[in-house]
């Protein structure tokens, strides 16, 4: 698992919110191709680049925002919402195509769990996952079914606060 440790700016995205259960993970997928659909109107950063922004607050599923990078004073689109995520630092992690998701994943946890490192979650809220936020970024070239792309844990060190 090729891995490094990266520091991103703060930034805003807007998008698409989901919040369900992981039953209806099938309904997610159309919201992200959707999402993909609709980047005419928004005046992405990185038009090929779509985020996938996902929160574990939920015990039976999580909360996602499929988005993409927009400037602070972008207006935001009748129906989408908008995000802001501060300066954080990333385990960054590239999933390969034909690699299971699941065992990316299940790698990334076993590695937190043996470093200096550990997720890092959002003062005053519930988490209900060991990896509490998961931020996702896919290349526009990726296939739906079998994708590559880009996985950042935020994380902290085990002697900080969040």
């Amino acid at each position: 698992m090729n891995k490094e440790i990266v520091t991103l700016p703060a930034y805003r995205a807007i998008g698409l919110k989901w919040d369900g259960p992981y039953e209806e993970v099938p309904e997610l997928k159309k919201i992200i191709d959707r999402m993909s659909q609709k980047i005419d109107e928004v005046d992405a950063i990185e038009p090929d680049i779509q985020l996938g922004l996902s929160y574990h607050l939920r015990p039976d599923g999580f909360v996602h925002y499929s988005s993409y990078e927009v400037d602070e004073d972008h207006p935001i689109p009748e129906g989408m919402v908008d995000i802001k995520i501060p300066e954080l630092t990333y385990l960054k992690v590239h999933h390969r195509k034909n690699q299971n998701i699941g065992e990316t994943y299940d790698k990334i946890y076993q590695w937190i769990m043996e470093c200096d490192y550990k997720p890092y979650e959002e003062a005053g809220k519930t988490y209900y996952d060991p990896l509490p936020i998961k931020h996702e970024r896919y290349p526009e070239e990726r296939e739906f079914d079998n994708p590559h792309f880009d996985i950042l844990i935020p994380i902290i060190k085990k002697d900080q606060q969040s």
